[in-house]
């Protein structure tokens, strides 16, 4: 069945596709699982689901392997700035090839790659050979795959489900992650305590098998045709990013997204330091602390998934309400309170980044998607190395908590010159709030 013909009804004039078929009336809450019936898209998210628990349950493991080799916020900082820093650099060249490339033989490729990384890991850890300049290295690497992985999965969903189910599919990619953060850690700190940081990994080069196969099951007969990008590299790169900067709704997304990507997800790092400075729990508590975190963005996910709305007003109250909800986790000594404080902060955060995420996809043109999601990419996380290295250092100099106030604090001071950038530009456009995406070729 073709993604078309799971449609209630058109979109009326001056309405936004992302708000389409929305009326509460006309749906029930099977709809929010729409997108699934779209078998390639199906495929891809059951697939997903089971890696993503995988490369959680490594981020547990990782974080905890740096501090029981070492004991140093800095270098928990360090590994996640290097996992993080070749999407500083190269994630723009990333959506150049997602724009280029048949996404999904691409994908098989990047899947195999983050496998492999995943197994060196764990050879390393249960032969008793692991350094810490190898788990930098190893960081490193899988970040350099990911620099040209990530882009090309975010534009990858439109062909797979078509432009009025793209809103109801990004919140079930967010639904799955979550999903996938709930589960994964509880079952990292579990399997840490059990068969070993090693043998988690070797957990995590598993759960790839099913992704693989799942893209090469897939019917390409059935994708939607997006135009394919042409001409040189560094003309396609400069395309895309004018692209954004002439189009203000993209240019208010990036801007918001620059502050809370650089400042406020610095949760690979955050998280374990709080875990072991502040609230002095186990590797059991800090799995439970990942976990919750996941289940309010999961409930926001869920959220997204039945309203399919995205409007600049949703993004920056998620944005606002981010920030604020991070200032008080910094600000909490007890493990009672962290919780709940998580589960509002994560919910908060899924709901500014899934509706970034769904704008983005709908004021893109199909030709430019793959190079608009990358600077989404850049600044969401391409930003982290920076953030994760300034967090770190911080808080080796004033304190864990000092540090995230802080950041909580720039966080909302970001939203606040976002907020006035969307004010200045509709006095300029006459007081009209652009609230409906233009429709993509």
């Amino acid at each position: 069945m073709r993604p078309d013909d799971l449609l209630k009804r058109p979109s009326t004039a001056g309405e936004s596709p992302a708000d389409s078929n929305t009326a509460a009336g006309q749906r029930d809450l099977r709809d929010i699982f729409i997108a699934l019936r779209v078998r390639n898209f199906r495929l891809f998210w059951f697939g997903q689901l089971i890696s993503l628990s995988g490369t959680w349950m490594q981020s547990i493991g990782q974080a905890w392997l740096v501090l029981t080799l070492t004991q140093s916020p800095f270098a928990v900082g360090t590994v996640t700035t290097l996992q993080f820093l070749p999407m500083t650099f190269l994630v723009l060249f990333g959506g150049v090839f997602a724009d280029r490339v048949p996404k999904r033989r691409f994908l098989v490729g990047t899947q195999t790659a983050a496998m492999l990384q995943a197994l060196a890991l764990g050879v390393l850890v249960s032969t008793g050979a692991v350094r810490l300049w190898h788990i930098y290295l190893l960081a490193l690497a899988l970040g350099l795959n990911n620099a040209f992985d990530n882009p090309t999965r975010l534009a990858f969903v439109p062909e797979m489900v078509g432009r009025e189910l793209v809103a109801n599919a990004v919140a079930l990619n967010s639904t799955l992650f979550n999903a996938a953060r709930i589960v994964g850690p509880a079952l990292g700190g579990i399997t840490i305590a059990t068969v070993g940081i090693g043998g988690t990994f070797y957990l995590n080069a598993a759960s790839f098998i099913p992704v693989i196969i799942a893209l090469m099951m897939m019917r390409p007969a059935e994708f939607f045709s997006v135009e394919k990008g042409e001409g040189r590299l560094f003309e396609q790169l400069r395309e895309g990013i004018s692209f954004a900067y002439r189009t203000p709704e993209v240019l208010l997304i990036l801007l918001v997204m620059g502050f809370i990507g650089t400042f406020g997800y610095n949760f690979s790092t955050a998280l374990p330091l709080l875990a072991k400075f502040v609230l002095h729990i186990g590797s059991v508590g800090f799995g439970v602390m990942t976990a919750v975190l996941g289940i309010g963005s999961l409930l926001a996910a869920l959220a997204i998934a039945y309203t399919r709305r995205a409007g600049e007003r949703q993004i920056l109250l998620g944005a606002g309400v981010f920030s604020l909800l991070l200032i008080l986790v910094g600000l909490s000594r007890w493990f009672a309170l962290t919780l709940p404080l998580l589960v509002l902060l994560g919910f908060a955060a899924i709901i500014f980044s899934a509706s970034a995420n769904t704008r983005l996809q709908l004021l893109s043109p199909g030709r430019l998607r793959g190079r608009v999601m990358s600077l989404y990419i850049l600044l969401f996380a391409g930003t982290t190395p920076v953030g994760a290295f300034l967090l770190g250092n911080t808080a080796d100099r004033i304190g864990v908590q000092p540090a995230i106030v802080l950041f909580g604090a720039i966080s909302t001071l970001g939203v606040g010159l976002s907020v006035l950038y969307r004010a200045s530009h509709m006095s300029r456009a006459g007081g009209v709030d652009a609230a409906s995406a233009p429709p993509s070729p």
